[in-house]
């Protein structure tokens, strides 16, 4: 194994027993996922494990899957939220499977809340499903492009900036003084 060092240039570890099965051991087969499917033809995901916790925004170019705790944005092409695990902070990607706990906003074209998941937060979508005995607490939208921010600055719709919405008419006024005949 090479590690880096001040100057730039790659050095031999000097702790040789770290093997390449090692590592790629510790990369989640995409397949593997508990209630998930496949969605990348490689079919490998990377991994945040269950004893980390990451304070800070995370990208990732290809699928991911967390057991431990962000908090931060989350970006991935697949995120798959497994239980236990917990992400504070908005979550943007393809799809997003929810077994854990997210408290935040979730753009993504598809989002599945399964059966223990809970969701805290705003969720703009193209496709939404959410299982029985599954928690969501806030607003859903669906929306044509959900991973575009403009596309959720509001999710009562765009509005022009410096006007009022139009007030809705009262329910008195709409039924006058009394029943007509």
């Amino acid at each position: 194994m090479l590690t880096s060092t001040n100057n730039g240039v790659p050095e031999k570890d000097g702790n040789p027993s770290i093997g390449a099965a090692e590592v790629i051991g510790r990369v989640v087969r995409h397949d593997q996922w508990a209630r998930s499917e496949p969605t990348t033809k490689a079919g490998m995901a990377s991994c945040i494990g269950s004893d980390m916790s990451i304070v800070g925004n995370i990208e990732c170019k290809g699928p991911a899957q967390v057991f431990g705790r962000i908090e931060g944005e989350v970006r991935a092409s697949d995120l798959q939220i497994s239980d236990g695990a917990q992400v504070e902070g908005s979550v943007i990607a393809q799809n997003v499977t929810v077994c854990g706990r997210v408290k935040g906003t979730i753009r993504a074209v598809r989002v599945k809340l399964q059966s223990g998941g809970a969701v805290e937060g705003d969720i703009f979508h193209r496709s939404l499903s959410i299982d029985e005995n599954s928690q969501f607490e806030g607003s859903s939208r669906r929306v044509e492009n959900p991973t575009d921010p403009s596309s959720s600055v509001d999710a009562k719709g765009p509005q022009k900036k410096g006007t009022a919405p139009a007030p809705l008419p009262s329910i008195n006024a709409e039924l006058g003084d009394g029943p007509k005949h």
